[in-house]
């Protein structure tokens, strides 16, 4: 049996696991259920941002400007996704979508190892996330527990945009009836231009908090994508509180199995969802008869 300082550290994990999916589900879920597209391209966001963020702290020092630069790379390239190319197939089969972001995702994880090389790369944790911290009787890494606020408090401010300012009014009626939107007057368009930065931003901003977590790969964003659309499924397509909600579950159930058998995480993973869609289909939060 695991000892309880052992589960205490894996219910932090998750906790922490499951933040970080929530912010990249975020962005996902934005994305698709405002534009009805189904980004596969949102892992290499996430990479972009991580390597960006790396090469802004290699530079400056700084993990604030890292995390700024990261950022704001992913937001650049989520904004020259969607005016050049995503635009066009916004009324395109589901089928066309996935392959076109498919097709970005690798373009932009080749990109990323031609500059980069295949080889993992550690980030350091900035001054103020050195250490452990003490919580009772357990001992727990600082950065970690700083991940945690981190993404908190991005989740509230992402919140704030979406339920409490008229661009997030926009959004969500946008999400139920675009045509209507437009009928008022509304350019739908440039609102969903800046929706899709958002999410790639957001998608580039968990890659730099969690770049001095797990080391940086090309390739690590396919993983991290495959669990969003999980948390996704689970939370409610179009449901930010569902995708926060389905990103913890997701964080823990991943965390709590590993610390009994790492071979059988993402196998309860994809219970926990082939079961929210047995008995819930359109998700915990989610809207019935939405598609």
């Amino acid at each position: 049996m695991p000892s309880m300082s052992l589960f205490l550290s894996q219910l932090f994990n998750g906790l922490a696991t499951g933040l970080l999916l929530a912010l990249i589900s975020t962005g996902l879920t934005i994305i698709y259920g405002t534009l009805g597209v189904i980004n596969f391209a949102h892992g290499a966001l996430f990479v972009v941002g991580g390597y960006a963020g790396y090469t802004v702290y290699s530079l400056t020092d700084s993990f604030v400007l890292a995390v700024a630069g990261g950022s704001a790379v992913a937001l650049a390239c989520g904004l020259v996704m969607e005016r050049g190319l995503m635009r066009k197939y916004y009324s395109r089969p589901p089928e066309d979508q996935i392959l076109v972001t498919f097709g970005i995702s690798i373009v932009l994880v080749e990109i990323v190892r031609g500059l980069y090389g295949g080889v993992s790369l550690s980030v350091t944790p900035p001054s103020w996330g050195m250490g452990i911290a003490h919580i009772g009787s357990l001992i727990y890494p600082l950065y970690r527990l700083e991940t945690l606020g981190i993404a908190a408090a991005t989740l509230l401010l992402l919140y704030f945009v979406l339920y409490r300012t008229s661009l997030g009014l926009i959004v969500r009626a946008g999400i139920e009836d675009a045509q209507m939107v437009n009928a008022l007057g509304i350019n739908v368009k440039r609102t969903f231009l800046l929706v899709f930065g958002i999410g790639a931003m957001a998608a580039g901003f968990a890659g730099v908090i969690n770049s001095p977590i797990v080391a940086l790969t090309p390739d690590m964003g396919f993983r991290y994508l495959v669990d969003s659309f999980v948390v996704v499924v689970i939370g409610g397509v179009g449901s930010f509180p569902g995708a926060v909600v389905g990103g913890i579950i997701a964080g823990e159930i991943l965390s709590l199995t590993a610390m009994v058998n790492p071979q059988y995480s993402d196998v309860m993973l994809f219970v926990a969802m082939a079961l929210v869609l047995i008995f819930r289909p359109q998700g915990l939060m989610g809207q019935e008869g939405r598609e």
